[in-house]
């Protein structure tokens, strides 16, 4: 699993800045550039989700499966 965050990290933000127009920000100061970054940021989100949903509507629900098994694999002392 380590060797995997990091790449999806990069993956994230390679997809950012090459299809989001992240690569140059559109406006000038603090405030409008983190507006730029969080509305960025909630358009991947969006995109990432609607994904999911359709994945899960066909039955390619894997990832909801690998997150129930973990929860379901409490520790208790």
């Amino acid at each position: 699993m380590r060797f995997v965050r990091p790449s999806t990290e990069e993956l994230s933000f390679a997809q950012s800045k090459e299809l989001h127009g992240f690569r140059f920000a559109r406006y000038r100061g603090v405030q409008k550039v983190t507006i730029q970054a969080l509305l960025t940021a909630i358009i991947q989100n969006l995109i990432k989700w609607t994904k999911l949903l359709s994945l899960k509507e066909v039955g390619l629900c894997l990832t909801y499966q690998i997150s129930d098994e973990i929860e379901s694999e409490t520790v208790t002392f």
